[in-house]
């Protein structure tokens, strides 16, 4: 069983670290802007309109509830729609298209997710607190994303494309943190499909509200396959891969998928788009890396004794 869930696990980081790649061969380059380039934000629609209809499939076929019910539950929608899916993709997808940030940096800044995620918890559910090192964590967090920017003594600008990844990155951890304050009681799968379609709606009226058009997209074989893997392998069948190992792991080990998909950023990068990883991105991600395991250190701890956490002191 345990081998099992090491390939699962394995297999997840694999396809989400690669989407990474997928989403940069999807936009092209300013120099060759065959495909989305000029309309990222379209690009992410197209993607979630697909991969919500096959999720709302799954959820009608899995389970019993496949459409939410009543105000809180069709709220925890609207959060999850409006931040995990729409305002995280949008940054995201739109960050990509600056040449700097490389796939690798991308998955680098998105691993922040489960640190912010931590730091928000502690601001929105009243059950948890911030300790100093806890607070050490979430600088630590913040100071590895710093180090993507390359900073220098001669330039100490901001480099664009990381802060809108880093939004992304923002806007999904909130988004997963008024959720559990949320607590609606509505399958996971049903949530993730409406959540899906809702975001993709909001994502196609932000597309139009920037002036994107469908006449500026290229759709080439490239861009499609580009498409065509991330809303079946990354979303729709990464989900549900996710599903299976959140139950048979828990939350602590499945989150350590945030730390291992930049590897897998990294190498599909370099292997399919020549992207080369330098020493500020090896060491961001190093910063993040011990950031988180100075916020979950007690919850990981009792994972490895078998026990379960206290709810303080993470």
């Amino acid at each position: 069983m345990r081998h099992r869930n090491l390939l699962l696990f394995l297999l997840l980081a694999a396809v989400w670290g690669s989407a990474f790649v997928a989403i940069k061969a999807g936009l092209g380059t300013p120099a060759d802007p065959a495909g989305f380039f000029e309309t990222p934000v379209l690009f992410a629609a197209l993607r979630y309109d697909i991969a919500g209809v096959v999720m709302l499939g799954y959820a009608a076929y899995a389970t019993d509830r496949w459409r939410p019910r009543g105000r809180t539950e069709w709220a925890s929608v609207l959060v999850a729609g409006a931040l995990m899916i729409a305002a995280y993709h949008a940054f995201l997808f739109v960050g990509e298209t600056d040449p700097a940030v490389t796939s690798a940096v991308a998955a680098i800044v998105v691993s922040l997710s489960p640190v912010l995620t931590a730091g928000f918890s502690r601001l929105w559910l009243p059950s948890e607190r911030l300790t100093p090192l806890g607070v050490a964590g979430l600088l630590l967090g913040l100071v590895g994303v710093g180090l993507l920017t390359k900073p220098t003594p001669e330039d100490l600008g901001v480099n664009l494309g990381v802060v809108l990844v880093f939004l992304a990155a923002t806007a999904f951890a909130l988004g997963s943190v008024l959720n559990r304050r949320i607590d609606a009681d509505l399958p996971i799968e049903t949530l993730e499909a409406w959540a899906m379609l809702t975001g993709a709606g909001m994502m196609h009226a932000g597309s139009a509200a920037v002036g994107e058009s469908v006449a500026a997209a290229s759709f080439t074989p490239t861009a499609l396959a580009a498409l065509a893997y991330l809303a079946l392998a990354a979303s729709a069948g990464g989900f549900l891969v996710y599903f299976d190992l959140l139950e048979r792991l828990g939350p602590i080990e499945i989150n350590l998928v945030s730390y291992v998909a930049p590897v897998f950023a990294a190498v599909t990068g370099f292997l399919l788009l020549g992207e080369v990883v330098d020493l500020y991105a090896v060491a961001g991600f190093l910063v993040i890396l011990v950031g988180f395991g100075l916020l979950k250190r007690d919850a990981i701890r009792a994972e490895l004794a078998g026990t379960h956490a206290p709810a303080e002191g993470d």
